[in-house]
């Protein structure tokens, strides 16, 4: 195995831009496999109508999917091997098993955003470290007020994955109940409205994951040193389709992305959130000499 620690005179982008690399680091993943058909059995009618209501009203919902569940242990060792190669996580979407969990979930987000929605080029990756003292992304709202439509319904998602338990002890994911936001749809959104009581936690494991629309305010929370394991999630977004994108390029749920087309991605990621973490010189000047030296799609 190619250790990125141990090759000398290369930059990180000189060693993350072959596919050799990738495919001998994490044996058991792929890359460019067939994307898979959409499954013929959707959520019931039962989960899908709480999902509608909960959205309506607090503006997110939780899930499970049985293929989240499977993906999970594969997905988080790969987390891990990103972090002991000093790889930025995002790199995650090198690989097919990281793009078919949410595709998984099309039918879901189809519910509630059309059959025609795209995916964007909105996606995350975090290994949250207790034992560091690290924390999730500080309070925010992804999109604001320009991601409902008149009558309030969402324009776009987020959906966050769990792959290791996410507790409160280990940095879960807290929100602000839509319902519970004085300032929900309204220009001063850059603040907390609530009462600090209307805070609510929200631990899930793999298998399960969150949803919520991009006006909701919610974030990360800060670590115990006493949690047993780091935090590891994922999260991607999408929109409606036949609108104007809120970020290029949209992507449709079954398009099978080539090997340069998720490198420029991934570093696309790096640099259009480095606001809300630190990063590294190095970090940028890889994702900068990636997007230069990759092709773009013609």
């Amino acid at each position: 195995m190619t250790d990125l620690a141990t090759v000398p005179g290369q930059s990180l982008a000189d060693r993350v831009i072959h596919e050799a690399f990738w495919r001998d680091n994490f044996q058991g993943l792929t890359i460019g496999g067939a994307v898979p058909a959409p499954g013929s059995n959707g959520p019931a009618p039962e989960a899908l109508d709480l999902a509608h209501r909960r959205m309506v009203q607090e503006g997110y919902f939780q899930e499970t999917h049985p293929l989240l569940g499977e993906l999970a242990p594969r997905l988080a060792q790969a987390v891990v091997r990103l972090v002991e190669l000093d790889l930025p996580t995002p790199f995650l979407f090198m690989f097919d098993e990281a793009w078919n969990a949410f595709r998984a979930l099309g039918p879901m987000v189809a519910h509630h955003l059309g059959e025609d929605y795209m995916m964007l080029p909105d996606f995350w990756v975090w290994h949250v470290d207790p034992k560091a003292g690290q924390a999730g992304w500080t309070p925010h709202r992804d999109k604001g007020a320009m991601s409902l439509a008149p009558d309030g319904s969402p324009l776009s998602l987020t959906i966050w994955v769990p792959l290791t338990a996410a507790t409160p002890q280990n940095g879960c994911m807290y929100i602000v109940p839509a319902d519970k936001d004085r300032l929900y749809g309204t220009p001063n959104m850059g603040q907390i409205g609530c009462d600090p009581a209307a805070i609510r936690a929200l631990p899930v494991v793999p298998g399960e994951y969150l949803c919520w629309n991009q006006a909701v305010m919610h974030w990360g929370g800060q670590t115990s040193p006493f949690a047993p394991h780091p935090r590891i999630s994922m999260a991607f977004e999408f929109q409606r389709g036949g609108m104007r994108p809120f970020n290029e390029p949209q992507m449709k749920s079954d398009v099978d992305l080539s090997f340069e087309q998720r490198l420029r991605l991934i570093a696309k990621q790096i640099l259009q959130y480095q606001h809300m973490y630190p990063l590294r010189a190095d970090v940028r000047e890889a994702a900068e000499t990636i997007l230069q030296r990759v092709p773009a799609p013609v």
